[in-house]
């Protein structure tokens, strides 16, 4: 009998929240948020849609979703102008706050695209390590002073199995083609020379 009033008592508990009623369905988005906020500050809907960039139509329409999403009543209209009723401005103290943190979201996720960016991994033929990429390494250096680089040297075999395993962004080789499954671009050409002694019969 105690366990049959447990039961019961645990299925109360979640009434009133539809079952698989998620978040993301019971929480309006931030482009709605974005918009009460805007009514709030400016005291117009019409002001708020020329703001965001929208019609004063669809704007209408979004607070009304989010007003029937959230169960009630969160702009008055009239003539004059919006205003929030009592549940509005609680809501906007809400949205508020959810509105820096989504700022704060975005500012983090920006940071780490940034820190990703500013590495960068480089393989290379060993002549091109030796010769060539001393230079360019310099005046990236100069460009963007923040870039780490790292530099693996191999021959043009290492270089292509670097790339195609992920283990490096950028391969500089040289050859007549380029490793296949690999994009290319030429970045430059050698001129070879024949050097001899005076007395070579080439000379």
């Amino acid at each position: 009998m105690a366990r049959s009033e447990a039961n019961r008592g645990g299925g109360e508990a979640g009434a009133g929240r539809p079952p698989g009623s998620s978040l993301a369905h019971r929480v309006p988005d931030l482009g709605a948020l974005e918009l009460l906020l805007a009514v709030a500050r400016l005291g117009s809907l019409g002001g708020a849609a020329r703001e965001l960039g929208i019609t004063q139509p669809a704007a209408s329409s979004r607070i009304r979703s989010m007003e029937r999403q959230l169960g009630m009543a969160l702009v008055d209209r009239s003539p004059r102008g919006s205003r929030l009723t009592d549940a509005g401005a609680l809501v906007t103290d809400w949205a508020r706050r959810i509105m820096e943190a989504a700022e704060a979201f975005d500012a983090g996720a920006q940071a780490l695209r940034d820190r990703r960016d500013s590495r960068l991994r480089v393989a290379a033929s060993m002549t091109i390590a030796e010769y060539l990429l001393p230079g360019w390494l310099i005046a990236l250096r100069v460009r963007r002073p923040d870039t780490a680089v790292s530099l693996l040297a191999g021959n043009s075999a290492v270089v292509a199995e670097r790339l195609l395993a992920g283990e490096a962004d950028l391969g500089f080789v040289e050859g007549l083609s380029a490793p296949s499954g690999l994009d290319s671009v030429v970045i430059g050409h050698d001129h070879l020379v024949v050097v001899t002694a005076p007395a070579h019969p080439w000379a």
